[in-house]
C-alpha cells in the first residue's frame, strides 16, 4: 500500500507542477500579488487612532477672508439708519485723504503746487492763489505777486513757511520770492512719515464715523428685530473695512512715489 501511495505521488507531480506555473502567471496573482501573511493566532489587535485634522493657519486666514459679505437694501432700513449717507461720510474721509497727498506730499514743484496753501488774515483764511498771483520764473524760483492785497504779504510769507514743503521764501516788497528746494532722499523719508501721519489721521476720522453710524443703530432699534440689527452693523463696519482697504493701497502708492 505504502508503495502504491508513492506512485501515486510520482504521478500527480508532473501535473501539480504545471498548475501551479499556470497560477503564477495568472494576471491576478501578477495584477494583486500574494496575499498577506495570517495574523499569529496570539497576536492582539487594537482600533486605530482616529485622525483629528488641523487648519492651518494659512486655511484660517483664507476662511476668514472669506467670510460671508453682507449687502442690505438700504431702502428696507431707513427708518433705523440711511446706509448711502455712511458710505458718503466714510468715502470723504478716503478724498480727504487723496487731497492731502495731492497738497502736502508733491515732489514735483509747479505754480500750481502752492494753491492749496492757506493764507490766515484778519478779514479770515483764503487760498494763496486768490490773495497773490503765482507764477514759475525758473525751475529754481516761484514768484508770489501780492500786489492785488499787499496787506496780506506777510501773513503769505508766513504761511509759505509754516507749510510742511520746505519752503523758504524772501520777501522783496510786494513780491515774495520761493526758492524750489532741492529734493534730497532725507525730505523724501520725511514726506514719507507724513503720509503715514495724514493715513493715521484719516483712519481716526473713519473709525469715527463707524462709531457715530452704530450708535445711531442702536438709538433707532426699536421695532427691529436682533437680526436686522446685527445685520444693519456688520454692513456698516464692511462698509469701514473696505474704506481702510483703500486707505492702505493710497499709502502704499504715494510711499512708492516719494522714495522710488
Amino acid at each position: 500500500m505504502p508503495d502504491m501511495s508513492v506512485n501515486h505521488l510520482r504521478l500527480l507531480r508532473p501535473l501539480l507542477c504545471q498548475s501551479l506555473s499556470r497560477q503564477l502567471r495568472s494576471p491576478l496573482v501578477a495584477t494583486y500579488g500574494l496575499p498577506e501573511p495570517l495574523p499569529h493566532p496570539n497576536t492582539t489587535f487594537y482600533p486605530a487612532a482616529p485622525k483629528r485634522l488641523y487648519a492651518t493657519k494659512k486655511a484660517k486666514a483664507k476662511a476668514k477672508g472669506q467670510a460671508a459679505k453682507v449687502n442690505i437694501n438700504s431702502a428696507l432700513v431707513e427708518d433705523i439708519i440711511v446706509l448711502d449717507e455712511v458710505k458718503g461720510d466714510m468715502t470723504a474721509v478716503l478724498d480727504a485723504l487723496k487731497e492731502d497727498f495731492t497738497r502736502n506730499l508733491s515732489i514735483r514743484t509747479s505754480p500750481g503746487a502752492l494753491d492749496h496753501i492757506v493764507v490766515t488774515t484778519q478779514d479770515g483764511k483764503f487760498p494763496l492763489n486768490q490773495l497773490g498771483q503765482v507764477s514759475m520764473k525758473s525751475p529754481q524760483l516761484i514768484m508770489v505777486n501780492m500786489s492785488s492785497f499787499p496787506e496780506a504779504t506777510a501773513a503769505a510769507t508766513r504761511a509759505l513757511r509754516e507749510s510742511s514743503m520746505n519752503l523758504n521764501p524772501e520777501v522783496d516788497g510786494t513780491i515774495i520770492k520761493v526758492p524750489v528746494p532741492k529734493v534730497t532722499r532725507e525730505h523724501r523719508e520725511n514726506l514719507a512719515k507724513l503720509a503715514k501721519q495724514f493715513t493715521n489721521k484719516a483712519k481716526d476720522s473713519l473709525r469715527k464715523v463707524r462709531s457715530n453710524a452704530v450708535t445711531q443703530v442702536k438709538k433707532t432699534k426699536e421695532g427691529h428685530s436682533e437680526d436686522t440689527v446685527r445685520l444693519v452693523e456688520k454692513q456698516i463696519q464692511q462698509m469701514a473695512d473696505n474704506i481702510a482697504v483703500d486707505i492702505d493701497k493710497q499709502l502704499v502708492a504715494k510711499t512708492k512715489e516719494l522714495l522710488g
